[in-house]
């Protein structure tokens, strides 16, 4: 029984293995170019060779200097719609998911339910092109820009993110005991007190959890952006900003791979000091549904 437990633990560290590298050689590839020069890269884009320090600052350099990709506006449109759509991603749908559990016996809440969940099986695709018609005649209707602008992409998000956000928080405030509802509402506090001083607080680790998943989503995403502000717009985020390095006949392999690595820095930064919040939600969201 031990040698057949001792092998079983080998193939799967074995497979363990496999796997992380195959998960993790195309984050080494972007590294380790971004270090080298545009001809070493075309020549052996796997080998180490022609790698060094300061070609990578050079690289950085060219690709923050570059009038064409305007590094710290992208970064700056993309931190903007980030945080704007994950805080009101949070506050909505904490306040939707607190309602919808609370009237869970409730025909229509039952039925927004049911929506929320359909519309996480939806694909994007089969709805981006309605998409832009929609966004352009909401935007004529309300007098503000829809389209290229950032508004248009943070509604948007706010409504591709909510599903996900509300079916999460839902699970996690059905195990909330109701009796701290009932104790505030004896001592005269209004609903909305009650959800703000008491709920809202308690669903600190899960909301983290979501937010932190909705923010590489939305922080990498490529083709909503793509669709929503277009690729030669003023306003780009930095997945679509890396667009200005591909040509139709040359490829600025350096730049482009520079500028992903800086493009995907944050969240990486954001992720390894925050994965221990991710994993403590996920566990408290599990006991808690």
């Amino acid at each position: 029984m031990k040698v057949q437990k001792k092998s079983k633990v080998v193939i799967l560290t074995i497979v363990g293995i496999i796997l992380a590298v195959y998960i993790l050689f195309p984050f080494y590839l972007v590294v380790m170019n971004s270090f080298k020069k545009q001809t070493a890269i075309v020549a052996n884009p796997i080998s180490a060779v022609g790698a060094s320090f300061s070609q990578f600052v050079t690289n950085v350099t060219s690709v923050a200097n570059n009038s064409n990709f305007n590094f710290w506006s992208a970064f700056a449109t993309s931190a903007i719609i980030t945080v704007v759509s994950l805080f009101l991603l949070a506050i909505f749908g904490a306040m939707a998911a607190w309602v919808i559990s609370r009237n869970n016996k409730k025909k229509w809440a039952t039925a927004i339910y049911m929506i929320f969940i359909a519309s996480m099986i939806i694909p994007f695709q089969v709805v981006m092109l309605p998409l832009i018609s929609t966004f352009r005649d909401v935007g004529k209707f309300i007098g503000i820009s829809m389209l290229q602008s950032i508004p248009g992409a943070i509604f948007a998000y706010c409504g591709f993110g909510g599903a996900m956000t509300v079916f999460i928080l839902t699970g996690f405030i059905k195990g909330v005991p109701y009796d701290l509802e009932e104790a505030a509402a004896i001592d005269g506090s209004s609903p909305e007190g009650t959800f703000f001083r008491i709920i809202f607080p308690l669903l600190t680790p899960v909301i983290t959890t979501v937010t932190i998943l909705n923010g590489m989503w939305i922080w990498n995403d490529y083709l909503l952006p793509s669709l929503m502000l277009g690729q030669n717009g003023k306003v780009k985020t930095l997945p679509v900003a890396v667009q200005a390095f591909v040509g139709s006949y040359v490829k600025q392999w350096d730049l482009i791979l520079t500028a992903a690595l800086l493009a995907i820095l944050p969240m990486i930064i954001v992720f390894l000091f925050a994965q221990k919040q991710i994993m403590h939600g996920m566990v408290e969201g599990a006991v808690k549904g």
